[in-house]
């Protein structure tokens, strides 16, 4: 299971038992439009090779208020 934390600056992972840190500009630049504007399922489609998203997808503009 993935676990995706986010704040103003980027996302926080754990995936497989490693953490790691996403930061706002890589996320940008791998999905082309800006940060508030992302949701978490391509988040998780940046991170895992073969997400399974569960649920609507969110905007980080929506999840960060």
């Amino acid at each position: 299971m993935t676990v995706l934390s986010f704040d103003e600056s980027g996302v926080d992972v754990v995936y497989k038992g490693t953490e790691f840190r996403l930061e706002k500009s890589l996320i940008e630049d791998a999905v082309q439009k800006p940060y508030p504007d992302v949701t978490d399922h391509e988040v998780l489609m940046i991170v895992e090779e073969d997400p399974s998203p569960t649920g609507e997808p969110r905007r980080i503009a929506d999840i960060v208020r």
